[in-house]
């Protein structure tokens, strides 16, 4: 096993790798950015290095400085989290020929799953369902109108080098197809230095779920859970929950055993998760996630398997602690992600100090988080400020759990997306488990944000107004006492 880890990360993830690195009793490395200076997990590590200016190209993406960072504190290996470096291969291959440990898959591993094309083409020689579309990347409107004929409208134009929604298009009808596909070639050259942009068929009424797999390098690969991911907004997830509403063990099964195939098809080591479209009892292959999830702790919760300590036993060459047989799913995990941001403003970050700060806690909740009262949130990175799980022995308990959760957490001096995610709890549609990736576009929920942002402000005005009594009390106290033991010390003082 490793005695020291570095985490090239930041935020609640950096601390969650730290706590299962505790746990383990191997010693912990941050690093940090100008902006981070002051964050708790920078804080919460047994060394931490300065990489450079707040903005993440500037240091969480310099990989010259990151392998300095390895070498100047005898590191061993590198936990790269998930986002900034996590799925590119070129540090992944740095690693490597450095001789430090990336805890994740090999290089090569990565870089076959990192263009949508090569992925789609792996995928279907190795019998697993693709959504019909285009093999290659398409370059001119007769091509992409040749195409659409054969199957169909409407269609997705997707950049093949792309990731988290972005450049993504959906066109309906034939005249919208030219203007479309020049739109999605810009933004994937802008965004990902790469024009190239593939078709599929576009699934109406789709859900997005996905198979966590761990596979270790002795030969063994298992799927762990599955997720439902299908509550977004620009193709974005919000709420996560495991196992799916729609889910049956025959169709688990089914599904697992595919995932299983595909991450063997790229003989694949390390944590991962393979993600489908489900639409009306077919599913497809959508992608591959070569790391840590943000949402892996709903399937910890329901599964009792540390992931993160499983993704470095595997790193460190020890075969897995589980059998497919081994794995049961008990109870019900949802999750949501709270940012600060602003949902009636088109979901736009909200920085800024976090003035007054209070987490849910009780039976059932956990809650990864990286912030606290008086912290700076930066404009330069993901606006998270955590990650709200809940556990029930069912769904509607976890529901339940969720909403109490969320009443009871305190943030102020930032917007939150807190009252969105209430919302959402309490539509109708979604307690039914009725579900798809459309979710907020088909269901007039902003009306209903609005409303519960009322409905809550006479309560958040009084928990905060309560929460300041009380520090401003303590604050007395402590002042009192350190007064009191200060005479005492000192007999001579008139204080």
């Amino acid at each position: 096993m490793f005695q020291k880890i570095l985490i090239a990360n930041r935020g609640e993830i950096a601390i969650r790798i730290m706590r299962a690195c505790r746990e383990l009793g191997i010693s912990t490395v941050a690093v940090y950015s100008e902006a981070d200076r002051n964050a708790l997990f920078a804080k919460y590590a047994d060394e931490a290095v300065f990489v450079g200016p707040s903005p993440a190209s500037q240091s969480y993406l310099r990989i010259d400085r990151i392998l300095e960072a390895a070498e100047e504190t005898g590191a061993e290996a590198i936990h790269p989290g998930y986002g900034f470096l996590s799925e590119n291969p070129k540090f992944a291959r740095a690693c490597e020929e450095k001789g430090v440990v990336f805890i994740g898959p090999t290089s090569s591993s990565i870089d076959r799953m990192g263009s949508k094309i090569a992925a789609r083409d792996i995928m279907k020689s190795a019998g697993v369902p693709i959504v019909p579309g285009s093999e290659g990347g398409i370059s001119n409107p007769a091509e992409a109108m040749d195409l659409v004929e054969a199957i169909g409208y409407p269609v997705m134009l997707k950049p093949a080098a792309g990731g988290g929604g972005i450049g993504m298009k959906i066109v309906w009808e034939e005249k919208d197809l030219a203007p479309a596909l020049d739109s999605a070639r810009s933004i994937a050259r802008s965004a990902f230095s790469d024009e190239t942009v593939y078709i599929e068929k576009y699934l109406t009424e789709p859900r997005h779920i996905e198979f966590q797999i761990l596979a270790d390098s002795k030969g063994k690969t298992i799927y762990v859970s599955d997720r439902e991911c299908s509550i977004q907004r620009r193709h974005q997830k919000l709420i996560e929950e495991s196992p799916s509403p729609i889910m049956t063990p025959e169709l688990r099964e089914e599904m697992g055993s595919i995932a299983v195939r595909a991450a063997e098809a790229i003989d694949y080591r390390s944590a991962g998760t393979v993600e489908f479209m489900y639409s009306k009892g077919e599913y497809y292959f959508l992608e591959m996630n070569t790391r840590l999830q943000v949402e892996h702790p709903i399937t910890e919760m329901v599964t009792s398997v540390d992931l993160a300590k499983e993704q470095i036993r595997i790193a460190a060459g020890e075969p897995l602690a589980y059998s497919q047989d081994e794995i049961e799913i008990r109870g019900w995990a949802i999750e949501c992600r709270v940012n600060a941001e602003d949902p009636l403003n088109d979901f736009a970050p909200s920085p800024g100090r976090i003035k007054r700060y209070r987490s849910p806690g009780g039976p059932g909740i956990r809650v990864d988080s990286g912030v606290y009262a008086g912290f700076l949130i930066p404009p330069y990175y993901d606006s998270m400020i955590s990650k709200v799980v809940a556990m029930g022995r069912d769904r509607n308990e976890a529901i339940a759990r969720m909403e109490r959760a969320l009443y009871e957490y305190i943030v102020t001096g930032v917007k939150t997306n807190i009252n969105f995610h209430l919302a959402v709890l309490r539509h109708e549609r979604f307690r039914r488990g009725d579900i798809n990736t459309n979710f907020l576009k088909e269901e007039a929920i902003m009306e209903e944000v609005k409303k519960v942002t009322e409905a809550e402000r006479e309560k958040e005005l009084s928990l905060a107004s309560a929460l300041g009594a009380d520090t401003r009390k303590v604050a007395a106290i402590s002042a009192a006492v350190g007064a009191y033991m200060s005479q005492r010390e000192n007999p001579g003082s008139e204080e």
